[in-house]
């Protein structure tokens, strides 16, 4: 957690301050840029940018939010920008769907009539049967990244800040500027997509080959 002594650090130009910062903070706005980037390449050129405009406006922040939120704001803006300028130079064929309304589960899955309507035809296995060390494993890792990459745009931005870096509702509907109903429903349409990736992975036979 960022102190105002910390703070009071940057703000003096203290090097070992920046860098501080920088080890702090810098993971989690690649992976927000990649969200925005065609490559990483781009990506990290966003962030770059988003350090250069930190310091040229420590002097400036007000402490209105937390640090943390007021990077990722700049970050997020900048990336923003430099999607459009790449966009502007895409071929409109690579244009796809960024956010869609599928449903977050095959509908298949659930009884279509009956006294049973809506219940489980196939229910999520029972996660509690698989050994820890499978889901801990690398190569679970390398499949829930992989799904994550795949996601549309805003459900991967929730589900990077929700799951992976931590963040609240409130701090993630402040930096996407969403509704809570709509970070919701992104958030829970990511986590369904992702859990659809691990059943493939952790099916009968899959794993076995995998072994």
């Amino acid at each position: 957690m960022m102190t105002e002594v910390d703070l009071q650090a940057l703000r003096r130009g203290d090097e070992a301050a920046f860098l501080n910062l920088v080890n702090s903070y810098h993971s989690v706005l690649v992976r927000l840029a990649r969200a925005y980037s065609p490559n990483r390449e781009v990506a990290e050129e966003s962030v770059q940018e988003t350090w250069i405009a930190v310091l040229r406006g420590l002097d400036g922040f007000e402490g209105r939010s937390a640090l943390r939120t007021w990077i990722c704001h700049i970050l997020v803006r900048i990336a923003r920008r430099r999607s459009m300028a790449e966009t502007r130079s895409m071929p409109f064929s690579s244009f796809g769907a960024e956010d869609d309304s599928s449903p977050a589960v095959d509908p298949d899955r659930f009884q279509r009539s009956g006294p049973y309507l809506g219940h489980w035809v196939n229910p999520p296995p029972d996660w509690a049967t698989v050994p820890e060390n499978a889901l801990l494993s690398q190569e679970v890792q390398d499949v829930v990244a992989e799904a994550i990459a795949e996601l549309p745009r805003n459900q991967r931005l929730v589900i990077t800040l929700r799951d992976i870096e931590g963040w609240s509702n409130a701090e993630v509907c402040d930096l996407l500027e969403i509704e809570d109903g709509n970070q919701r429903i992104l958030l829970h349409r990511a986590r369904s997509r992702v859990r659809s990736a691990l059943e493939r992975y952790f099916a009968p036979g899959v794993v076995a080959i995998k072994k």
